[in-house]
């Protein structure tokens, strides 16, 4: 099944010579051919959703040169983000292997799921919103702690700076104990796979301003500052070096369940049953850092 190969087919419009209309008409039909513009919009944002939620079951396989694969195309192609320079600032309460992963939920839960993301990524989107309100029901009842890697893969396929732009925005969140709200908000406003919106400061401060407590000068600074560019060029690096195919990247406990666990598909049913079976006997988690 093919869900997204990124982009690779366009429209184009040739001009027509038409008669001379009045005002009026060419008003009513310019406002017809927007709502039939919007319309065709939703239908292939629509047509991309029915390819990834299928029979109520969310897949994420692509196929494509015979095999399966994640964005695997041009995952080698990571470049945006090397020209980084200066002291690793590390994101307040960031922890795992060299301070590259922030965690959402209780620290002692017992289970951890492990994501790599883009947020220019489309089928990351695509799976964040698929799973956003498995994600939180897990992760608030102790059952799952979520640890999220920023891959910035996007830039060096597509070129632009939105994937580096927004992993030092999300850092910038995480240091304000914002982090959960804002990459919510960022996904729930992705832009185009083509479109860079994300590189630009100004957006990524618009979509702040949708989560509450989070536009403080100390936020705008660390955003315009790219306080935490370096680190998210570490984080890209080890994403590089690590292997793992393309973004999203899911593990559950170490063990890969994206876009499937051994012959089932990942779907929010069925992740909530593998976090069951892996969390059977034990407790919830409890320790959450103050105020979460």
């Amino acid at each position: 099944m093919r869900v997204h190969l990124g982009p690779g087919r366009c429209v184009t419009a040739s001009p027509v010579r038409c008669p001379r209309v009045s005002q009026k008409t060419r008003g009513a039909t310019s406002a017809r051919e927007r709502i039939q513009q919007e319309r065709a919009a939703e239908k292939a944002r629509e047509k991309r959703r029915r390819g990834f939620v299928v029979g109520g079951v969310a897949l994420a396989v692509l196929a494509f040169a015979g095999g399966i694969g994640v964005l695997a195309a041009n995952a080698g192609k990571d470049k945006t983000a090397d020209g980084a320079a200066g002291p690793v600032s590390t994101p307040t309460g960031a922890g795992g292997k060299d301070g590259l992963a922030i965690s959402v939920g209780a620290a002692d839960a017992p289970s951890t799921l492990t994501v790599w993301e883009d947020f220019r990524c489309p089928i990351c989107g695509q799976f964040e919103n698929v799973f956003r309100g498995t994600f939180h029901q897990l992760e608030k009842s102790g059952q799952l702690k979520i640890e999220y890697h920023l891959a910035t893969i996007i830039d060096g396929n597509m070129g632009g700076t939105g994937s580096v732009r927004a992993a030092n925005a999300a850092a910038c969140a995480q240091d304000a104990g914002r982090f959960p709200q804002y990459h919510d908000a960022l996904y729930e406003n992705q832009p185009e796979e083509t479109s860079d919106a994300f590189g630009k400061n100004s957006r990524l401060l618009e979509i702040a301003a949708k989560v509450p407590g989070l536009s403080t000068p100390a936020f705008k600074s660390c955003v315009e500052n790219g306080s935490h560019d370096a680190w998210v060029k570490k984080s890209a690096d080890a994403f590089r070096t690590s292997g793992y195919a393309g973004t999203p990247t899911v593990l559950l406990n170490g063990k890969p369940v994206f876009p499937k666990k051994g012959d089932e598909n990942i779907s929010p049913a069925n992740l909530k049953k593998w976090v069951a079976e892996a969390n059977k006997g034990k407790r919830p988690g409890t320790a959450r850092p103050s105020g979460a």
